[in-house]
């Protein structure tokens, strides 16, 4: 029996165009609750940019954002926090600029960047979040919750930094959370971890855990579930690690594999 959900936003339950949910998905979510699942968000965005999203589907439940980096509920308890060490944000601040890779630096749940380009214009408009403008030297570089390095329509540069970064930071979680995201975390921010420490603070088993996701940053949610749902648009490498390929997320593909383990 399952008795929680543990999904991801951005190309699960929410469409590619990050504005609204189906009226499908919603009815799905609420039917959930009402049978008692525990719906928990498990996302790469920073919390402001995933509570508005879980007020307007109704649940209540901590989210986890960051990767996995930090657990929040609406009334504000942390539950878990895995910062990046200053000084390795530090390192990566000072590679990002020699190589002028721009990147998103999220501070104690504040979205931070050195230039207004139309790169975080873009990145912003399409999540409905604001951001502040300044030299990070003028920062206090503490409570990095992670950092997002974005390139644009330009995948293969992405992923040359994906293994730069992952070689020289062999102990840092480093991962593509869509083609053109490259996401910096401590080694303890994963979705895995945090479904995991919910797991144990309400008593329940890993096979009663059902995890769906899209992108690769959602192998690490998917091995927390007992069963595995990857989403028809997914990568390949996730469907690897999949019990179940579901339809994509234009066609429901949520509501569909609810409807085949959870809905009785």
């Amino acid at each position: 029996m399952i008795k929680m959900v543990a999904t991801d936003i951005d190309g699960t339950i929410l469409k590619y165009d990050f504005v609204n949910f189906t009226s499908e998905v919603k009815k799905c979510i609420k039917f959930l609750r009402d049978k008692g699942i525990k719906v928990v968000l498990a996302t790469g965005r920073m919390h402001k940019a995933a509570q508005f999203l879980a007020d307007e589907l109704g649940i209540d439940t901590p989210i986890i954002s960051y990767q996995g980096g930090f657990i929040k509920d609406k009334a504000g308890k942390v539950y878990y926090r895995k910062d990046l060490d200053s000084s390795v944000a530090k390192e990566i601040i000072k590679w990002a600029r020699e190589n002028k890779v721009h990147i998103n630096l999220y501070m104690n749940d504040v979205l931070y960047v050195e230039n207004d380009n139309e790169i975080v214009k873009r990145y912003t408009n399409e999540r409905l979040i604001n951001y502040e403008v300044c030299n990070f030297d003028n920062l206090e570089i503490k409570g990095v919750n992670k950092i997002l390095a974005i390139k644009f329509d330009d995948a293969d540069t992405v992923t040359e930094w994906l293994n730069y970064l992952k070689n020289k930071y062999p102990n840092l979680y480093i991962v593509k959370s869509t083609p053109y995201f490259c996401e910096i975390s401590d080694k303890e921010a994963t979705k895995s971890r945090a479904v995991e420490f919910l797991c144990r603070e309400w008593g329940i088993k890993k096979e009663e855990v059902l995890a769906i996701g899209d992108q690769n940053n959602d192998i690490e949610l998917l091995k927390s579930g007992g069963i595995k749902v990857a989403m028809g648009n997914a990568t390949e490498e996730l469907k690897k690690y999949a019990d179940y390929i579901t339809d994509t997320v234009d066609n429901n593909g949520f509501v569909k594999a609810m409807e085949k383990y959870c809905i009785i």
